[in-house]
């Protein structure tokens, strides 16, 4: 049995969470539909009722409230244009960004590890050692003083 958190955080429904704005982020990137849109029709469905679906609307509004600045920033760590990258990649990259950038509250370890994760559900086989790579590089400089304290330990 897993240990409770005492800060409220149900780490299952986060994890949903992030695999279903995946799955909205892929949607808005190929239908080109407005983000409401997009998070209207996925909070509809059945399996959101499991999820966080204020981190799932944070997420994704968060994403595309700073999508010029995250793709700015992922440009620095990236081997090619964003929009060249696989579909599933560059959302992964696009997510996991954003919660590094703009979500402080979360450790980077854990964004990574999810990034990692959903990668391997969803993406080309070996792309989840591309997002590890690019999200490694990226927190050495986005989240430095805490990538150093856990280097330390």
């Amino acid at each position: 049995m897993r240990p409770r958190r005492t800060d409220g955080v149900d780490p299952v429904a986060r994890s949903r969470s992030r695999r279903r704005a995946l799955q909205a982020v892929y949607a808005w990137q190929m239908a080109g539909a407005s983000m409401d849109k997009v998070i209207a029709e996925f909070a509809h469905e059945q399996e959101m009722e499991v999820a966080d679906l204020p981190y799932f609307e944070d997420l994704l509004n968060g994403l595309e409230k700073h999508r010029a600045n995250i793709d700015a920033e992922l440009a620095r760590f990236v081997d090619r244009d964003i929009e060249q990258i696989d579909p599933i990649e560059r959302g992964v990259l696009r997510l996991a960004a954003y919660e590094l950038i703009y979500r402080p509250d979360v450790p980077y370890r854990v964004v990574i590890n999810e990034a990692i994760e959903i990668a391997k559900r969803f993406g080309a086989d070996h792309g989840h050692g591309y997002v590890n790579g690019v999200l490694d590089k990226a927190c050495a400089a986005w989240r430095s003083v805490e990538v150093d304290a856990a280097r330390r330990r």
